[in-house]
């Protein structure tokens, strides 16, 4: 298990794990005790490489945890420096007191666990072979005309062409590398012969973020929607008018993937030079269901994502939604390359990897309509879908109606329970500014903009909408604190 921030000891002990045919756990930084301890004992860890800065939650669960063969510390900065967990050896001292180990063979079927972000529930380790995984990163090799190697060899020698082309500059994750997205493709990178960027500090800085690409003249670059990037079009847009602009020409492609991006924070990139924005839409459970790429000179307030040729929306009846019909369904992703399932829990891997008319999707509950024209509109998760007086609202659809409001800075949109309603939508927002009339002023523009059944019944001011590092809404925190703040019990 891997309880580290971005370093490059976490790629290291990813790829050590498949080497030695164990398996690679992430584990986000930000668990204490209890969550910490959840993760580890879920998993049957038996060895955790953790953070020094992060040594005393490890000593604290040490004790309630029987499978522990060794606990590896990551050193640390001083100030950051508290005592090691009993019994840990140190990373680099591992290192040089063992000798390289003897190669082996290994299994395609091997396996990676992707645990999920736990935003609507407990986390769930996704089972993923290598197999399955790694097919998943044959796009790094579209430079050479589709190739896709299948030995070592032939690896080795599709990373020289690439370099030769120009197509495996650095590249550059700024989620954390616990989640999925920055982890799987920072794999990919290395995997074609490129190198990977990390930033330093724990917390996103945008500046920070700049500062790298100009460095590093990195080519590509993975985000995670509005949460990181609002705030690099800011920083981009306040170093020119300090006129200290930030060098990005080396930079040509951004992907994000696994929350909103709105047009408002891609026109500034692709407005400074940015070749190609790709907003992928997938989850721990399945990749590439659709995708929406935008270029120079694309009008991106009709952009929609358009279905990869696995990918399906099938209703609740087991229906295929008919394109043009306005009906809401469930995005179904098949092929070859799906995890094995959820680990240790079986009935939660038969709802979401189904059998459809004799095909295995992967189901992870994102619903969309599906347009006229074969493109889908994207609703949202359904276990966050809210029921107001009988009708469903999918609270993704009116967090980006919310945000086009000039003031609000981040929304989440939940359910509360409502006497009326059954659940009373509602936004909880953190404004640039004062509050004043902006609860007024978001419900009038949630009506202009949709049916007034998805209009906010109320708004809920905060100084932060609380989000995971990787930028994943808190949906558990949003409704605890609107039933607070409207004292609902």
């Amino acid at each position: 298990a891997m309880y580290l921030f971005n370093c490059n000891e976490y790629l290291e002990t990813a790829f050590a794990a498949m080497k030695l045919r164990a398996i690679p756990v992430n584990v986000n930084y930000r668990y204490l005790e209890d969550e910490l301890h959840y993760l580890l004992d879920n998993s049957d860890a038996e060895v955790l490489i953790y953070h020094g800065a992060l040594a005393d939650r490890v000593a604290a669960v040490q004790p309630r945890l029987s499978n522990f063969k060794l606990l590896v510390q990551v050193e640390t900065d001083e100030e950051d420096r508290v005592p090691a967990a009993p019994g840990a050896v140190g990373y680099e001292s591992l290192i040089a007191d063992n000798e390289p180990a003897a190669r082996i063979e290994r299994s395609a079927d091997d396996e990676v666990f992707l645990y999920t972000g736990g935003t609507t529930g407990l986390p769930k380790g996704v089972m993923w072979t290598q197999r399955a995984l790694f097919s998943q990163f044959s796009a790094g090799y579209m430079p050479l005309g589709g190739f896709v190697p299948s030995t070592p060899e032939e690896a080795a020698d599709a990373a020289e062409k690439l370099h030769v082309l120009g197509a495996a500059g650095p590249g550059l994750a700024a989620a954390p590398l616990m989640h999925g997205m920055a982890w799987f493709t920072s794999m990919s990178k290395l995997m074609t012969g490129g190198a990977v960027v990390s930033l330093a500090e724990r917390s996103f800085d945008a500046d920070e973020f700049w500062q790298a690409i100009q460095k590093h003249r990195v080519g590509m670059a993975t985000i995670v929607g509005d949460a990181f990037a609002r705030p690099l079009c800011n920083a981009l847009i306040a170093a020119e008018e300090r006129g200290e602009p930030y060098d990005i020409s080396s930079l040509g492609v951004v992907v994000s993937g696994g929350v909103m991006w709105t047009p408002q924070f891609k026109q500034p990139l692709l407005d400074r030079g940015v070749q190609m924005l790709i907003d992928g839409l997938g989850s721990s459970e399945a990749t590439g269901a659709a995708m929406m790429v935008s270029t120079p000179g694309d009008d991106l307030s009709t952009a929609r994502f358009q279905l990869s040729p696995n990918t399906k929306v099938f209703a609740d009846d087991g229906r295929e939604v008919e394109p043009g019909s306005g009906e809401a369904g469930v995005l179904a992703i098949a092929g070859d390359a799906l995890p094995q399932g959820y680990y240790k829990d079986a009935g939660k891997t038969d709802d979401t990897f189904r059998v459809i008319d004799g095909v295995r999707y992967a189901v992870p509950g994102d619903y969309a309509r599906v347009e006229i024209d074969g493109t889908i509109t994207l609703l949202g998760r359904g276990s966050v879908c809210i029921n107001t007086g009988g009708e469903k609202v999918y609270p993704e659809e009116v967090e980006e109606t919310v945000k086009l409001h000039d003031a609000v800075t981040d929304c989440v949109v939940v359910g509360i329970p409502d006497d009326k309603w059954g659940q009373a939508i509602t936004a909880v927002v953190s404004v640039d500014g004062e509050a004043g009339a902006v609860s007024s002023e978001i419900i009038a523009l949630a009506k202009q903009k949709l049916a007034a059944y998805k209009a906010p019944k109320h708004v809920v001011v905060v100084d932060r909408v609380e989000r995971s590092p990787a930028g994943k809404a808190d949906y558990r925190w949003a409704v605890d604190e609107a039933k607070r703040q409207l004292s609902i019990d």
